[in-house]
């Protein structure tokens, strides 16, 4: 099933996020360690403290599994909602972006 998830950014981990999406870690998770990555390189900034962004999954429970795995310990206050396509509806800036500017000690401003 195809969700559209808003979660709100834990900015004392963001740094740990991004190592662990891009030191294979998270990459070679199974079975979902490839959506998280693909997910992440998608997810949209909506403000200052959310992000958004559609991922599909199978589980009872919407992204149960990623999120006791890697989520909740980078992100909360999650809202999933059921969709049936992707649409084109999320506007912000790059949270992958905003990753790497924040790792590097890029500024980075909305």
């Amino acid at each position: 099933m195809l969700y559209k998830i808003k979660a709100k950014l834990k900015p004392e981990t963001l740094k740990d996020f991004f190592t662990v999406l891009t030191d294979g870690s998270v990459a070679s998770q199974k079975p979902d360690g490839a959506t998280i990555i693909k997910a992440m390189q998608e997810a949209v900034m909506i403000d200052a403290q959310h992000i958004e962004w559609y991922e599909v999954c199978y589980c009872a429970t919407p992204l149960k599994h990623e999120r006791e795995t890697v989520y909740d310990k980078y992100l909360s206050d999650f809202k999933t909602t059921m969709v049936y396509e992707v649409q084109d509806d999320i506007v912000g800036e790059s949270f992958w972006v905003y990753l790497e500017d924040m790792y590097y000690d890029r500024s980075y401003s909305f």
